[in-house]
């Protein structure tokens, strides 16, 4: 087990993530540029305005072998959200890199994964994604379409030695998270009912005495466990497929997307608050209201073949 951070949640290596942080910026993955390979992972950069209304970047990326897309973004506090959609094994993971607050005394990152289940209507298929281009890269994008939040308790640990039984993706996207990445009993259920094995997961406590618990952020004591919750955005992503209709084609054809932006929060527990005074993390780094619904046209578009 690794030493506990703040909030128990384990501390990453500072080389290790600071080497995952460096990396996209260095190199562009497979399926960037003219030389792509048919198959190859296709990746698409584009500008968002976030829920605080700061822009960044946001990089989507499609794998339409693989049958996956994954999603990263920087926040301006320097936290690296990333979500990865697995069409094959019905698994979404979310991910957050958080940096410590230096005021605070940490200088370390911090890991969170949360895994639940993936319905194949929230995000568009990932060869729709794959042919995504845009035709002006410095517009600021803002979502059409303001999804309702979602509350999730994460009540169930996942093994991560185990975890490529639940989606090869897990490997990769929780490595700095070993022993912070979880996920909930109901979307247990269903992935065993789908024959997944039961070495992934793992107990916590029962839902009935977490409940019994106190927020971290109103424990005194840094040894006591207690309940976290973590709050994140997807700010833009292509959440439907848009249909034309044309004078010369009997049935409709796929003409563009619908961009969604949604909320999440997980309350998970922990063993034990590590450092005194802090949350989960602290609620100045979630504040921020979302973006009114937009009209505004969007400049993508999907190319017909």
């Amino acid at each position: 087990m690794r030493p506990p951070g703040r909030c128990g949640v384990p501390r990453a290596s500072p080389a290790l993530l600071l080497l995952t942080l460096l990396v996209p910026l260095l190199w562009a993955p497979r399926g960037v540029g003219a030389g792509a390979g048919a198959g190859a992972p296709s990746e698409l950069r584009v500008r968002v305005r976030l829920p605080d209304g700061q822009v960044t970047e946001e990089s989507l990326q499609a794998d339409s072998d693989a049958d996956s897309i994954s999603l990263e973004l920087r926040k301006p506090d320097g936290t690296l959200i990333s979500f990865t959609a697995d069409f094959k094994k019905d698994v979404k993971i979310f991910r957050a890199l958080i940096l410590g607050e230096l005021e605070k005394g940490q200088s370390q990152f911090q890991a969170l994964c949360f895994v639940t289940r993936l319905h194949h209507n929230e995000i568009i298929p990932s060869e729709a994604m794959a042919k995504l281009r845009q035709k002006n890269p410095r517009a600021v994008r803002q979502a059409e379409e303001v999804r309702g939040p979602e509350q999730m308790h994460m009540d169930i640990a996942v093994n991560f030695s185990q975890g490529a039984l639940l989606s090869p993706h897990l490997r990769n996207v929780c490595a700095e998270a070993v022993d912070a990445i979880y996920t909930r009993q109901e979307d247990v259920r269903f992935w065993l009912e789908q024959g997944v094995d039961g070495s992934v997961f793992e107990a916590l406590p029962k839902a009935s005495e977490q409940v019994l618990l106190p927020r971290c952020g109103h424990v005194g004591d840094r040894g006591k466990p207690c309940i976290c919750r973590y709050g994140l955005s997807l700010a833009w992503y292509p959440c439907m497929l848009k249909y034309c209709h044309g004078r010369d084609r009997p049935a409709p054809y796929k003409c563009g997307i619908r961009s969604c932006q949604k909320n999440y929060s997980f309350d998970f527990y922990v063993p034990q608050k590590q450092l005194p005074g802090t949350h989960c993390p602290s609620p100045s780094r979630q504040r921020g209201c979302p973006p009114p619904p937009t009209t505004e046209a969007l400049a993508l578009f999907l190319p017909i073949t």
